[in-house]
Parts: structure tokens; C-alpha cells; sequence
């Protein structure tokens, strides 16, 4: 099981009314189709008047060629592409949202989870609103409507929202004139701009910016409200007070190594927690390799430091849908080897080291360890260029519970033995802040630490409306 991230959204402002935004904007959902692959969407403004479509699939799956002239041309487009937990996998669900209300329409694309979600669903729910999503999103957009109808601008009513709402999000919001991009307080999730032509562009990491030829500006700053429109770029920073809490797992795992989020390269922050796992977790062994994809760079590192050759011992299979289920264990055990397949000359009668960003429940990680053990590895030494999961997160990665956590029902010599290892090493919670030195942030650690920048929400599983009427 690998952790899953919720979202990645971007937002492109034209200053040519009749320009192919949608297409623009489907190729940058592609450079972050990692971010998510439940849904994906994409909304476009002509002059005011907004079309769009989303659905469950990924992004070609959702927008063949005639579904994207239907968008149609415009000056304005955001897009959004989703994960979500499998009980949320709805189409329904799928972003952006749009909404059509007294002072026009408005469309939403949300990365992160609110924290107050519940308080907030059940007051607009005795307010009489009525939901068609169980996502945040919804009920960031429902707060900012009843904002906007007393007050002069849809900045402002972002800004009276945002002291409502609380937890993780950064937004792109599309008014008939107006594209706006928001980051809460603490910036748990990344948001960027950029500019494009003359026009301006919001992406959740750089390397969108990149697939479409758009140069980067910076990032947005946590809690920084920025409005593009006919007259320029403004920015509203009331919230800006914070320290800032960066989700770390974004260097680790979520991002694309190709992206620099808060002026920290990707690639070159899991190379260094891989240089810290060979100065803290050394061993003799003939090869390092890592597990396909984010395990690479960290693998590149631990080989630089410690002077073991570096080498490609697994090749992934990248056409595996999404729905490719494995009910049985002698299918899940089969489906390793179709989406990794080692490469014997690499891997059989050596000493290996084998790098990987993270450990959840520990299911997976055996089979590959099983694999690599039956292609003929003598020893078999793990390394994380993580700490050990040991809590929930509550601000947009599918880490819900800590039941499903090895870390908190096994110690490390355990969970080594599990996997059948011959060693086992974590990156130390030391460690975490420096992978990153450059970062214009502070980070959130509190699926390692349990310390959150914000009080843990309480959680209600099971929405009311999913219960049978005698439950």
C-alpha cells in the first residue's frame, strides 16, 4: 500500500478572450496526474459564461478530443484531478465544483482536508443548504457564496471564509472575471504561479508550469489570497501570520521529483535523506537500488554517500489501470511481479540494499522484499527515507487511522522480520527538517510525531445519511 495524496489543481488567466485554455490546462492535470487518479475535471470561462465536465478516470480517460472542443475556448480554465478513498470514489465527488448564485457563477478546485469539516457540514446543513458531494470542497464553496452576497468582491468573501474554515487547502476559484488562487495559514499543501504569455498560471507543483512551457513567478505564501483579473495581480495577506507547516511527505513521496516546492528541489531532497540513511543506517552490501519511482533518487543518494554501486534492479510496468484488483493472495503475489519485474544480473548473489519512501501497513513491502529474495539476492538490507508511520493524518493523505499502521502494532526488529529482512533502517525524525534546508517553510511531521500545527479534529466516520434508517 503506497500513502495517497487527495488532489492536484491548477488555474490558467488569459489575457486573450478566445484562447484554448482547456487545452492548456489538460496538459498540465497530465504532469500531475500522480496527485491523484480517481477523477479529474476541468472548467472553462468565455467572457463570463462557464463551461465544464469531470468524471471518475484519469485524465485521458476523462477528456478525449471531443470533450475538450466542447469547453470550448475562453480567457480563463481551472482543473482539478482527485484521489480519494474508495467509499468517496463517486462522480459526484469529481472536481471542479460549480456553483451558480445570485452574483454569478463561481468554480472550485480544492487540494487538502478542512478540520472542522464536521461542525461546518452540520451548521450549513440547520441552515438549510443542501449537499450533493461528502467532500470539504463543497462546504468551502457554500461558505464563500453566503459570504459573497454581502460583501463587495469575491476576494473579500474568501478572506471572511477563511476565518471559518480551518485545516488544509489550496484553492483555484474562478469567478466570471476573476481567477483566484488561495493557501491556508499553514500551508500544508504547495500552490505556485507562474506566468504564461502575458497571463498568469496557479499549479499545485512546478512541473505543471513546466509541461506548458510557463515560467515559474514563486510560490504562494500560507495563508496569501491572490487575485488575477482585466486590472493586474493583487495579493490580500491578512492570514499571513503563520509559521507555515509544508506536509513533508510532499519531499518524500507526493511531489514529482522534476518540481521545486517552496524553494526546495524534490529530487535533490530525497538524494539527500538517502545520503542520511547511509550515514546513519550503514552495512556491506554490493548494490543499492530503490523501489520505482520515488525510491530512485533516495537509492541515487544512499550510493553517492556510502560508495556502493548504484544500480536498477527493478523495471515498472506503467500501464497497470487503476482497477487492477487482486482478490486472492496468489494474485496479489502475481500482481508484484506484472507491475515490478527485476532484473536478475542486478540482483542475483548480491548484498542489497533496497530503498524505499515509506512502510504503511507492510503488505507490499514483503512481497518485494519475497521477490527480490527470489531472484536470487543473498541478503536483502531495507531502508526508508522515512520515519516510521505511527499516526493519522488529518490534512489530505489517506493515512485515517492508525489501526492500519505496522509501526504501531510492531517494533522495528519485528516489522524487519515480518518483511523478512536481513536489516532494517528509518530515517530519523532528526533528519526530516534538513532534507530540505532550502525550504521558505516550516514543516508538518505529525504522522511521525503526533504534533500537529493545528489540534486534532474529532472524526465521524459514518456520515448519517449512510446509515440505514434502524441503525
Amino acid at each position: 500500500m503506497k500513502i495517497k495524496d487527495k488532489c492536484g489543481v491548477f488555474g490558467i488567466y488569459s489575457n486573450k478572450k478566445e484562447s484554448d485554455v482547456a487545452g492548456l490546462t489538460y496538459m498540465a492535470l497530465y504532469a500531475l496526474q500522480h496527485r491523484g487518479q480517481e477523477s479529474s475535471g476541468i472548467a472553462v470561462c468565455n467572457d463570463g459564461v462557464m463551461k465544464y465536465h469531470s468524471d471518475l478516470g484519469l485524465v485521458p480517460e476523462v477528456f478525449s478530443k471531443e470533450e475538450l472542443e466542447k469547453l470550448g475556448r475562453g480567457n480563463m480554465s481551472i482543473g482539478h484531478v482527485r484521489y480519494s478513498p474508495l467509499d468517496q470514489s463517486t462522480r459526484a465527488n469529481a472536481q471542479p465544483l460549480v456553483v451558480r448564485h445570485v452574483k454569478g457563477p463561481m468554480a472550485i478546485a480544492h487540494n487538502g482536508n478542512l478540520t472542522n469539516s464536521a461542525f461546518l457540514r452540520d451548521k450549513l446543513q440547520k441552515e438549510g443548504t443542501v449537499f450533493h458531494t461528502t467532500n470539504d470542497t463543497e462546504i468551502i464553496i457554500n461558505i464563500i457564496t453566503k459570504k459573497r452576497i454581502n460583501t463587495n468582491s469575491i476576494e473579500d468573501a474568501i478572506d471572511k471564509a477563511m476565518a471559518e474554515i480551518e485545516g488544509a487547502y489550496s484553492l483555484v476559484i474562478m469567478s466570471p472575471s476573476k481567477l483566484i488562487a488561495v493557501r491556508d495559514p499553514y500551508g500544508f499543501r504547495p500552490l505556485c504561479m507562474g506566468t504564461l504569455d502575458g497571463g498568469t498560471v496557479f499549479a499545485s507543483e512546478s512541473c505543471a508550469l513546466d509541461s506548458i512551457g510557463a515560467e515559474f513567478v514563486r510560490d504562494i505564501e500560507p495563508g496569501e489570497i491572490v487575485v488575477v483579473s482585466k486590472d493586474g495581480i493583487r495579493s490580500v495577506k491578512t492570514h499571513c501570520s503563520k509559521k507555515g507547516g509544508l506536509c513533508v511527505f510532499e519531499y518524500i513521496y507526493f511531489a514529482r521529483p522534476d518540481s521545486v516546492i517552496d524553494g526546495a528541489c524534490v529530487h535533490t531532497a530525497r538524494q539527500k535523506a538517502g545520503s542520511f540513511l547511509a550515514k546513519d543506517h550503514p552495512v556491506d552490501a554490493d548494490v543499492v537500488f530503490g523501489v520505482p519511482d520515488s525510491g530512485l533518487d533516495a537509492a541515487l543518494g544512499y550510493s553517492r554517500q556510502s560508495g556502493i554501486p548504484y544500480g536498477v534492479g527493478f523495471i515498472k510496468n506503467r500501464y497497470i489501470g487503476r482497477t487492477f484488483i487482486q482478490p486472492t493472495q496468489e494474485e496479489r503475489d502475481r500482481a508484484v511481479r506484472i507491475k515490478l519485474n527485476t532484473i536478475e544480473a542486478t540482483i542475483k548473489g548480491k548484498r542489497v540494499i533496497l530503498i524505499d519512501d515509506s512502510i504503511v501497513r507492510g503488505t507490499t513491502m514483503r512481497r518485494i522484499v519475497k521477490l527480490v529474495r527470489e531472484t536470487g539476492a543473498k541478503e536483502v538490507h531495507l531502508r526508508i527515507s522515512s520515519p516510521p508511520f505511527i499516526n493519522p493524518c488529518y490534512f489530505g493523505t489517506d493515512i485515517d487511522s492508525r489501526d492500519n499502521l505496522i509501526a504501531c502494532k510492531m517494533t522495528t526488529e519485528q516489522i524487519r522480520e515480518y518483511l523478512g529482512a536481513d536489516s532494517l533502517g528509518y530515517l530519523s525524525i532528526e533528519r526530516v527538517p534538513h532534507i530540505a534546508e532550502n525550504a521558505k517553510c516550516g514543516f508538518c511531521e505529525g504522522c511521525f510525531t503526533g504534533k500537529y500545527p493545528v489540534p486534532e479534529p474529532v472524526i465521524n466516520k459514518n456520515d448519517k445519511y449512510d446509515r440505514r434508517i434502524g441503525e
